[in-house]
This record gives structure tokens, C-alpha cells and sequence, in this order.
């Protein structure tokens, strides 16, 4: 009777514990529940690699950053909406906007990160001086670039854009003065502009900094001009939906990408290629 007794005592007393330690896991207080995990979708040069060396410093403020990676500008969006993400970083506020307008997406931006200026990029030309009357331009067909594209031309003193015309909305059809007749293609997906130019196809070509990293150019030295950053809207945005720039998992991730630790590795990695947007804060 006493060994029935003492049995059916252990037997409580262990039920009982295994009980305080599952509630303590799913409330999250045990040692595994401290851990939180944002999982952000990302292009690969230069995204994937900062958000890589973010990882431990985020991994000492309990955060296990997970990393997708795409090569496209749609799915990101797409997988943000659809809650696949947490949060993208890809895309600066131009797009963003227009992004937000055509597909009623409900984003937000959290916080700039970086900057990758566009470049002019020949085989034929050593300056933008040396392009002659009628040379070919080609662009990508993102029409959102155009207008960042174009307002870079005009600041170098290439083409005039119309008065009053929105400079990052602005189009081809949108040029009131071209001095040197350049012709502008713009029919070849932003990707692919790496191969026409090593192709030689055309004089020059206007090239998103982070296709050209991924193609092994260094934009602060093989292009041959480059778009300054000075009042440079086109900041690459930690973009999440709305209401969730409050949590502070995605506060800290933005901390972290904006922190001085990064902006070094930022400095240090692509020498000017790509510029952070935390410099001087």
C-alpha cells in the first residue's frame, strides 16, 4: 500500500514538472523561446551580403535572421504581401511607390540601408565627353529607372528634361534638349545589361550598381560616370507592411544594418561601389 502510495506521489509530482516546462517553452521564456526569427527576402549583390554579415550581430540581440534570396524585382513584393516575408531589401522609394500604386500593396519603409549609384558604362568611350553625335544609349526596360536614369544625364550636362516635369517619373519622351542626339534604347531587362555591354552592342550603357557587382564591375572605377549620392532619393529600403515597422524585431534589424559596424563593412567591401546611408549620422 505504501509503495502504491509513494508510486501515484512521483507519478504527480512529474507529470507536474513536465507541465511548468512546456508552458515555459510556449510562452517563450525558456532559453529557446528568447530567440526570435525574421525571415527578409533580398537581391544578392550587394543585399544578400550585407543582411550575411548583419547575421551574428543580430544573432547577439536574439534575432536568427533567415535570408531569401531572389534575382527579380517582382516576387519580393509579391512575398511580402502574401506573408511569406517579414521584410525585403531590394528596392529604393521610387519603386516602392510605384510598386505600392499599380498592385495596392499596404508597405511601409522602415529604414534606408545603402546606396548603389548608377553608372555609365562603355568599351568604345573613356568619358561621357567622348560620345559622339548620335551614339547609342541603351537602358534597361524598368520604366521606374527611367527617370533616375535621365535625371542623371542632365546633371552631368548631357540631355535637358522638360520644365516642371517630375524627375523620377520622367520618360524618354519627357527630353527637351539632346545637344548630341543621342539615340535611347530601352528594351532589355535590367539583368541582361551586363552581357549587351560586354557584347559591345551599343556606346554606352546606363547600369544598375548592383547588376554591375554581380557582374564583376566596380562601379567606382570602370564606370565612366557615375551618379553622385548627394540628395540621392534612391536610397535600398528594409520595406515591411504596414504596422509592422512597430515590432522590435524589425526595429533592431534596421539599427543594426544602419550601426557602424556595418557602414565599415559597407566602406571597406565595395570601395565606393556602394555607399551607406547612414554615413555622417
Amino acid at each position: 500500500m505504501k509503495k502504491s502510495l509513494l508510486a501515484i506521489i512521483l507519478a504527480i509530482f512529474t507529470t507536474a514538472l513536465a507541465a511548468c516546462g512546456g508552458a515555459a517553452q510556449e510562452d517563450g521564456s525558456g532559453s529557446e523561446g528568447d530567440t526570435k526569427t525574421l525571415k527578409v527576402g533580398a537581391s544578392p549583390v550587394p543585399h544578400v551580403e550585407i543582411l550575411e554579415e548583419a547575421q551574428p550581430l543580430l544573432e547577439e540581440k536574439g534575432i536568427e535572421l533567415e535570408i531569401v534570396e531572389f534575382t527579380d524585382y517582382v516576387l519580393p513584393n509579391k512575398a511580402l504581401a502574401e506573408e511569406d516575408l517579414d521584410a525585403n531589401y531590394f528596392q529604393h522609394e521610387p519603386y516602392l511607390q510605384s510598386q505600392m500604386a499599380d498592385n495596392d500593396y499596404k508597405f511601409v519603409n522602415a529604414g534606408g540601408v545603402h546606396i548603389e549609384p548608377i553608372g555609365v558604362y562603355s568599351k568604345r568611350h573613356k568619358s561621357l565627353e567622348d560620345l559622339p553625335n548620335g551614339a547609342k544609349i541603351i537602358m534597361s526596360n524598368s520604366v521606374a529607372d527611367h527617370g533616375r536614369m535621365l535625371s542623371m544625364l542632365e546633371e552631368k550636362g548631357l540631355i535637358k528634361l522638360k520644365e516642371g516635369v517630375n524627375k523620377t517619373e520622367a520618360t524618354i519622351e519627357d527630353i527637351a534638349e539632346n545637344p548630341k542626339n543621342l539615340v535611347f534604347e530601352a528594351d532589355i531587362e535590367a539583368p541582361m545589361l551586363t552581357k549587351a555591354y560586354e557584347n559591345d552592342e551599343a556606346d554606352a550603357f546606363l547600369i544598375n550598381g548592383n547588376y554591375a557587382l554581380e557582374a564583376d564591375l566596380n562601379p567606382a572605377e570602370d564606370a565612366i560616370a557615375l551618379e553622385s549620392p548627394e540628395n540621392n532619393p534612391y536610397v535600398n529600403l528594409i520595406v515591411v507592411r504596414e504596422g509592422d515597422e512597430n515590432r522590435e524585431e524589425i526595429k533592431t534589424l534596421v539599427e543594426v544594418l544602419q550601426s557602424k559596424e556595418i557602414q565599415e563593412f559597407i566602406k571597406t567591401k565595395y570601395k565606393g561601389s556602394v555607399i551607406s546611408a547612414a554615413q555622417g549620422e
